[in-house]
């Protein structure tokens, strides 16, 4: 196999779509922490994992980008298309790495040398983008070959992986789950390389760590993750769904993808199987047909091939150049597996129904959402922030719940329990008074001008103060003329008809209605 790898595919891919100079540091963060940086951003000791205020104090010139999966996978197209002229057949492993194989290739240009050699001038011909091109046995040697800058003859696989340290096998972002305990369990019985690992027992592996510890085992002895298998899939297992009329756009085709991806993943469990290398083809309206394979050494759920239409949807119809794009819409979509496993399913409950209602919910709200769209049915999802406004995410339904802010880190500033039962679309504006009627408010030490007597929601009449509490002041990106933002959160009870709690916040000299609790 040969593995064409784009080192720090996040950050070119980031910098390129906001026109950042990539000889700058940068880095690319996910839940405030770096994901991906440059190769100057790590001279300055910047690293992958890093808290985002940490990476600023070790490099202050440092470019942040927001993390975004469909922009990588959308920006690799051009890449995959290009060695594509060169090789039928490529495979993408995630963006910024994919694989194909080199006999016949090598047969056609004369060597393998000649074969890498050509993908990068290609690559950087058509692109503009630097590849490095490794080649070993297995897309895991190949990928760690092209890391290093070299070509592992037949047969020396396992030799060349021998020396390398066993960490290659969590960070390298192509085995199955997740092998940092494993990594740190065998340092500490003293096992620190590949080869070392290797040599462990394959049964004994098995038996100690299971099937994921199988899978990192053949992968150190230089062999495929799982052992080959001689069957086919059959051929009905594709799924296919016709678009009308042709979709030009990827947020049109989303929920289609959805609902196709739901419909191949449920073909797949009624024979037991499940895919991990996904065969995906478009035909435009003009005739044009367009595929691509996408590889993966785990089993493929609904999510991931969701995922993975998406975004070679897009890739084919924006992230191509002009000219290469399709001169017309998708008229249809097909899934078909290149590969299968036996794949044992989801266990049901102990009394066989259960998740039967839940089933039933899941089919009608995706119902909707075909006739509404994607966004009609949308679910919470509550992250790390210090107002009950930012701390809630809305995400269409089935799609990833992950919040906006993580929740671990503290948050001076936030606001304490409870919550609001209601955070209105838009804050009322709310006059708070004292005995003497002055307007209350608060000073630069955090203290209330005056006790509040009186409150006026909106345009209603006022009612008269039972009982508060606060200010609790919040003062957040101070550091930022542009963000800067300076709050004060107060709770009151008010006597009248219900509700008759209510949270206010003063906000550039204006008090507002921040929330209502039951």
């Amino acid at each position: 196999m040969a593995a064409v790898w784009a080192p720090d595919w996040p950050v070119v891919a980031a910098a390129v779509s906001a026109d950042v100079p990539l000889h700058l540091p940068i880095a690319v963060l996910a839940a405030n922490r770096v994901v991906a940086c440059s190769e100057v951003a790590r001279a300055d000791g910047v690293r992958r994992g890093q808290r985002r205020r940490d990476a600023q104090a070790l490099c202050p010139e440092l470019v942040l980008l927001d993390d975004d999966p469909d922009r990588d996978a959308r920006a690799f197209e051009p890449v995959v298309a290009a060695i594509e002229e060169l090789s039928p057949g490529v495979e993408i492993v995630r963006p910024g790495l994919c694989a194909f194989r080199v006999r016949g290739p090598a047969r056609y240009f004369g060597s393998e040398p000649a074969v890498a050699e050509r993908v990068v001038d290609t690559v950087a011909a058509q692109t503009g983008v630097e590849t490095a091109v490794g080649i070993a046995e297995g897309v895991f040697a190949a990928a760690l070959a092209a890391r290093h800058g070299g070509i592992v003859p037949p047969g020396d696989t396992p030799a060349f992986l021998a020396p390398l340290d066993l960490a290659v096998l969590a960070s390298s972002g192509l085995t199955t789950g997740d092998h940092l305990d494993l990594v740190s369990l065998m340092r500490r019985l003293g096992i620190r390389t590949v080869g070392a690992f290797a040599a462990l027992p394959a049964q004994d592996v098995l038996a100690r760590f299971g099937p994921d510890g199988a899978a990192a085992h053949r992968l150190a002895r230089g062999l495929e993750p799982r052992p080959l298998v001689a069957r086919l899939p059959p051929v009905d297992l594709s799924a296919r769904r016709e678009i009308d009329p042709p979709a030009e756009r990827v947020d049109t085709v989303a929920f289609v993808a959805r609902t196709l991806a739901e419909e191949f993943a449920e073909r797949l469990a009624t024979h037991g199987l499940a895919c991990t290398r996904l065969v995906i083809e478009a035909v435009t309206a003009n005739g044009e047909e367009l595929s691509r394979t996408w590889r993966h050494d785990g089993v493929l759920g609904v999510g991931d091939i969701a995922d993975r239409v998406r975004w070679q949807l897009d890739g084919w119809l924006t992230g191509r150049a002009r000219e290469d794009r399709p001169t017309a819409g998708v008229t249809l979509v097909r899934l078909a597996p290149e590969d299968v496993v036996e794949h044992g399913g989801a266990q049901l409950g102990l009394w066989g129904d259960t998740g039967a209602d839940d089933e039933r919910a899941h089919r009608a709200l995706t119902r909707v959402q075909g006739l509404l769209g994607p966004e009609a049915v949308v679910t919470p999802v509550l992250g790390g922030g210090r107002d009950p406004e930012s701390r809630v995410r809305y995400v269409a339904w089935r799609d990833a719940r992950e919040p906006s802010l993580p929740l671990e880190p503290p948050w001076p500033g936030q606001l304490p329990p409870p919550a609001p039962a209601t955070v209105p679309s838009s804050s009322p504006p709310v006059s708070v008074v004292g005995p003497d009627g002055e307007a209350v408010g608060v000073t630069g030490r955090h203290a209330l001008t005056g006790l509040p007597a009186r409150v006026s929601l909106g345009n209603g009449p006022g009612r008269s103060v039972l009982a508060w509490a606060g200010p609790w002041p919040a003062d957040e990106r101070w550091w930022s003329p542009v963000q800067a933002r300076r709050r004060a959160w107060m709770q009151v009870v008010l006597d009248g008809e219900e509700p008759s709690a209510f949270l206010l916040a003063l906000e550039s000299g204006s008090w507002l209605l921040a929330g209502v609790y039951d």
